[in-house]
């Protein structure tokens, strides 16, 4: 309970962002201010303001009635209880006085405040609120509102909210599935699919909610036979981000699913994907070459776009020109001339590159590889003085070479023009604050035997706490595999060679696979056995 002057005479007025955006959000702004967690953060905020932290609480629908919820909504906050003339309240952030004396006025109170962390708080609130703008247990059905224009504003800010909520919680993606009694509503974190929580009035309000998307992407919203493709600029505190839009027809309503796109988020180096000092030492070195091919595989989702994105930061200097073909472009870079495919005007992957080698590059980044005209393009640009970047959707660093002769390129054409090909994936990072280092069972240690060919012992276990929301989990990091083209590869290609005997004389040659990559990761604490074995397929 304090003005925010005591705030900019703390941090100066550096802190002015923080205290402009939405009460659930500040936490995690103000713990990117001191460049700290935010259970360090919480307690800075604690001990300036002078409230306690309540880490823990449980809310009586009773209690509710005594707060309007246009003060829980804009607040964010909650009564924890009720005493005599005082009510008291858990709060995101430190209220100020005119705050504190509006909701005197409203409730008749004196108020008294706590600290709480703001997703258990936000989340509660998401949880016990309908659409219809008023606590299902405090408020009678016919205090609502029935004006379609207050509707239309309690579903805008439905979904800005719950936009906010997922993106602040890190999703990648956000579908919202129409079923026969509910619209279920999941957002994508680490790889993983989480269940949002949302009032369960939400079905009432499924024709609005789809409208109002489709409404922000641009779509026809009276169109709901085909599907039909968009994109949103969303406005957050970090910046504005770009969300691509994709609507389907189903049996009961249509489908919509959001892909966050992160412009300008993302690894600055290579390090920071995962790749140890040797690799990035081996990739780094290949982007200082003139001419040739570097090619990432995996399959969706793996990172292979954020791996590109990384490479063309390292090769980003004034004195050449850099210039990519996407689908899309998922990051914005400073001084990349970036151009995005168009099939419905015949803007392609291959029509583009033959214009962008009219265009003095120096260096040409291709989002995929996806046929023959666009490899032998790539191919004839590489040979002709230009390092090419590109993907391929295959299962290791060796199965590329097979993708691409399958495609139909030759033999001599892949061994000259390619300098390294780096598969990877993502695992899911254990959570730091909750995994526990734990006995393997006598079962789980002879099948790491018969996988990895390493007598295993012990193990990080993913247990769950409120830093990661029970997941065990919290960020992911690639595990990668890079097949250097030196001369006994080169000469295993030409022969035509196996996969298996190609990818025999390259482990003799020094390639350490996925497999030891993420054996690797497990023994150091990085990521779990269990999420090794999904991700590589064991």
């Amino acid at each position: 309970m304090m003005d925010d002057s005591v705030f900019y005479s703390e941090f100066g007025k550096d802190i002015a962002h923080v205290l402009s955006i939405d009460p659930g959000l500040r936490l995690g702004e103000f713990a990117k201010f001191l460049d700290r967690s935010e259970d360090s953060a919480l307690s800075t905020l604690a001990k300036i303001s002078g409230l306690k932290i309540v880490k823990k609480f449980t809310i009586n629908g009773e209690i509710l009635k005594n707060l309007p919820y246009q003060l829980i909504t804009e607040y964010k906050i909650l009564p924890l209880s009720v005493d005599g003339n005082v009510i008291f309240l858990i709060v995101c952030w430190p209220l100020t006085d005119s705050q504190i004396k509006w909701i005197t006025v409203a409730t008749g109170f004196t108020v008294e405040c706590s600290l709480g962390y703001p997703e258990a708080i936000t989340k509660f609130i998401a949880e016990s609120f309908g659409l219809s703008g008023v606590a299902a247990q405090s408020v009678d059905d016919e205090q609502r509102s029935e004006s379609s224009e207050n509707e239309d504003a309690i579903v805008i800010k439905f979904v800005n909210d719950l936009l906010k909520r997922c993106i602040g919680a890190r999703a990648t993606d956000i579908h919202f599935e129409p079923q026969r009694a509910s619209l279920t509503i999941r957002y994508r974190v680490d790889g993983d699919l989480v269940i949002a929580r949302v009032p369960d009035n939400l079905k009432k309000f499924q024709a609005a909610i789809i409208s109002r998307l489709k409404i922000m992407a641009r779509l026809n919203i009276s169109e709901k036979r085909h599907p039909q493709d968009g994109k949103i600029l969303f406005k957050m505190p970090q910046g504005t981000l770009d969300i691509r839009v994709s609507t389907l027809p189903t049996t009961y309503g249509e489908s919509v699913s959001l892909r966050i796109l992160a412009n300008n988020s993302g690894p600055i180096g290579l390090e920071d994907l995962g790749l140890d000092q040797v690799r990035s030492k081996l990739v780094k070195s290949t982007l200082k070459q003139p001419h040739g091919i570097v090619l990432v595989t995996g399959p969706t989702g793996s990172g292979k776009s954020t791996t590109l994105s990384a490479c063309l930061r390292e090769l980003r200097v004034p004195n050449k020109r850099l210039m990519t073909v996407e689908d899309p472009i998922e990051y914005e870079i400073q001084g990349v001339n970036q151009t995005q495919v168009n099939p419905e005007i015949g803007l392609t992957f291959a029509s583009v590159l033959r214009s962008i080698l009219r265009q003095d590059p120096d260096i040409i980044m291709i989002g995929e590889i996806r046929d023959r005209e666009t490899a032998e393009i790539a191919i004839r640009a590489s040979i002709t003085g230009h390092l090419v970047l590109s993907t391929l959707h295959t299962n290791d660093s060796v199965g590329a070479l097979t993708r691409l002769r399958d495609i139909g390129v030759e033999e001599f054409l892949l061994s000259s023009a390619i300098r390294i090909i780096v598969a990877q994936r993502l695992v899911r990072k254990l959570c730091p604050h909750c995994s526990r280092k734990e006995d393997l069972q006598e079962v789980v240690r002879r099948e790491m035997q018969e996988i990895f060919e390493s007598d295993l012992s012990s193990a990080y276990v993913a247990h769950g706490c409120d830093h990661c929301d029970g997941l065990g989990y919290y960020g992911r990091v690639g595990i990668f595999e890079i097949l250097d083209i030196n001369d006994a590869i080169r000469e295993a290609i030409v022969e035509r060679k196996s996969e298996s005997e190609i990818r025999t004389i390259a482990v003799q040659n020094g390639m350490l696979t996925l497999k030891s990559d993420v054996l690797s990761k497990i023994k150091d604490g990085t990521t779990s056995i269990d999420e090794a074995m999904r991700v590589i397929g064991h």
